[in-house]
């Protein structure tokens, strides 16, 4: 049960870091997700309900599958190296990517919407732009 509560509240955590504009909070809710999968992915190998894998002294039917441990152990490698690839991406990538002008403006479209109002966005010309 606990389990299944920290798996809900990482995906929620993800979730929300997802809607977030910075590509820094995107990044982390890509890395909570992973933990959430890993977490679904070690829960289904049973470990809790057995004893652990290569003891010689416990019955062979009793202990734990160590493949799941092995997807999970993989999937953190590839967690780490696609979050290190991103981490590079954001650092490395382009400041003004202009996305949050445009969201900007859709905001001020919609609102001069409900408003009855016709308003547009200040917009900025640059001469050099049409040459």
């Amino acid at each position: 049960m606990t389990l299944a509560i920290t798996v809900g509240l990482l995906t929620a955590g993800a979730v929300y870091l997802f809607t977030k504009r910075e590509m820094l909070r995107v990044i982390l809710g890509f890395i909570l997700l992973g933990h959430a999968g890993n977490l679904i992915l070690f829960s289904a190998g049973g470990s809790d309900r057995r004893t652990a894998p290569f003891h010689p002294s416990t019955d062979p039917s009793a202990m734990a599958d160590p493949l799941p441990q092995a997807f999970v152990l993989t999937a953190i490698v590839i967690a780490f190296s696609i979050t290190v690839f991103m981490l590079v991406l954001a650092v490395t990538g382009e400041r003004s990517d202009k996305t949050a002008k445009k969201i900007e403006e859709l905001d001020v479209a919609a609102e001069s919407v409900s408003d009855g109002v016709r308003r547009t966005p200040r917009r900025s010309h640059n001469n050099q732009e049409n040459t």
